[in-house]
This record gives C-alpha cells, sequence and structure tokens, in this order.
C-alpha cells in the first residue's frame, strides 16, 4: 500500500434531506408567492409585501388595519418595525449609495434580516430556498445552487455577483460597497468578512471603493478576512483568521496576519488538463 493510499481520508457527501409532503407544498408555494410579489420592483409595493409577511411570521396572523392602535408603546414599536420603511440600515447612511437602486433593495434586505430571525428563520431546507429568492431580486447576479446559511449580510447588494454552486456559510460578511464577485464552486466560511471598501488613514470619510474577487472552487475559511481590493485566485485558501491582504496565486494557502503562502495544493490530473485549456 502506497503512502498516498494510506493516508486518504474519506470523503463524505452531504444527505438529501427533506420536509414532509405537507409541508414541502406550503413552502414551495409560499416561496413562489414571495418571488411573484417581489418580482415588482416597486419599493412600497415591497414594503407592504414585507410588512404584511413579517407581521405574519412573527405573531401568526394577518395585518389588520389599525393593528397598532390601543395597543402599549412596545408593541406599537414592534408592529411599526415590520414595515422596512420605519427602520434604518447602515449602508444608508453611506455616502455613495445609489439611492434609486437601493430603495429597490432595502425591503427585501430588511426582511431577509427579519427572516432569519424569525422562528422559521433556522429551518435550513426553507432556508437555503428563500434566501435565494431573495439573492435573484437583490444581487447584481445570483447563479444556480447557490446555499446561502443564516446569519449572512450584505451592504448594498447590487454591487455582489455569486455565481453558481457557491457555499455562504453562517454570519458571514460581505461587504459589496465598491463590489464583490464570488466566483462558480467557491465556498465562504463561517463568519468570514470580505471587504470591497477601505478607509484613509488620516481621514475616515476619505472612502475607496475596489473590486474584490475570489475564485473559481477558492475557499475563504473560518474567521478569515479578505481586505478590499484582493483577488484570492482558482483554488486558493485563506485560512482561519488569516487576513488577506494581498492577492492569493491560485492554489495557494494561505495563513496569518497579514496572510502569506504556507502551501500550494497538487493540481490534479483533470485540473491541469482544465489549465492547458484555458
Amino acid at each position: 500500500m502506497g503512502l498516498s493510499e494510506r493516508i486518504q481520508m474519506p470523503r463524505f457527501e452531504y444527505r438529501n434531506l427533506m420536509p414532509q409532503p405537507g409541508a414541502e407544498q406550503a413552502f414551495l408555494q409560499w416561496i413562489e408567492r414571495l418571488d411573484r410579489e417581489f418580482a415588482n420592483p416597486d419599493p412600497v409595493h415591497r414594503s407592504e409585501v414585507v410588512r404584511d409577511t413579517l407581521h405574519e411570521l412573527y405573531l401568526g396572523r394577518p395585518l389588520e388595519a389599525g393593528a397598532a392602535r390601543g395597543t402599549s408603546l412596545p408593541t406599537q414599536a414592534l408592529l411599526h418595525s415590520f414595515d422596512p420603511r420605519n427602520a434604518t440600515l447602515e449602508p444608508e447612511y453611506y455616502g455613495d449609495v445609489d439611492a434609486v437602486k437601493y430603495a429597490e433593495r432595502k425591503p427585501l434586505i430588511w426582511f431577509w434580516m427579519m427572516f432569519d430571525r424569525s422562528p422559521v428563520g433556522l429551518n435550513h431546507w426553507l432556508g437555503f430556498r428563500v434566501r435565494a429568492l431573495l439573492a435573484r431580486h437583490i444581487f447584481k447576479k445570483c447563479g444556480a445552487n447557490v446555499k446561502i446559511f443564516h446569519g449572512v449580510e450584505v451592504s448594498f447588494g447590487y454591487n455582489l455577483t455569486v455565481e453558481d454552486n457557491c457555499v455562504i456559510h453562517k454570519y458571514v460578511l460581505l461587504d459589496d460597497r465598491g463590489e464583490i464577485v464570488i466566483r462558480e464552486g467557491t465556498s465562504i466560511s463561517d463568519y468570514a468578512n470580505v471587504y470591497s471598501h477601505a478607509h484613509d488613514l488620516n481621514d475616515g470619510m476619505i472612502v475607496s471603493n475596489h473590486r474584490t474577487e475570489i475564485g473559481p472552487r477558492a475557499r475563504v475559511t473560518y474567521h478569515a478576512v479578505v481586505l478590499s481590493g484582493v483577488s484570492v485566485g482558482e483554488h486558493g485558501l485563506v485560512g482561519s483568521m488569516g487576513v488577506a491582504s494581498k492577492n492569493v496565486e491560485p492554489y495557494h494557502i494561505v495563513a496569518g496576519i497579514p496572510a502569506k503562502t504556507v502551501k500550494v495544493k497538487s493540481i490534479a490530473p483533470q485540473e491541469l488538463q482544465r489549465t492547458a485549456e484555458k
């Protein structure tokens, strides 16, 4: 037995889990209805749909006209906060925001955040599908078979491209104030931060925006950071807690603060062929 055979680790595929048939039907019908409603980009329409839907998600009953009247002040605060027009989000304050583009997306971003915090937000099967439909209406581009876990936050949304077969894990920050492109097959692990803007050292109000690109088939692992303007090449990997302040070459594994190359991946035969064909 050769060395490579002795140290080869088992490969575990994900299991295919499904809700019960009645629940699956209700989930899919609800997603289809939301998709139809959110296809209308009018911010007022989207805000009203979000307000009514969040009321039902949190309180289990439809919103009635004048529901806030006669209730306690905390209850009024809760009911008013279901409406995105009564909420403010950090990116709205940025001087470089495209107000028109963001106004279309803000209700959906608010719904995304509130859905994740709702009683159904931790249901993975449902959550993956709800976030995928929202991403198609929020992002500059969202590809097929994109899996987004709960707690992920974006800035503007309209400067974010996520290609096919990407996975974005829990509590990731995608700061697309400049532009972020996540190429096909890339994985962003829990608590990672990806930035596309930087502040002047002396005056924090002076901001420079850049294009940050990751992949294809790259990995940004647990609690790692990719700074603004950095490219992580094909099959590149940023190790846990690492801070990528410079470009990561294809197949390079970087780690540390600032991140430096600690290893270069061996290229499988199929990847050699793919590289030769480029």
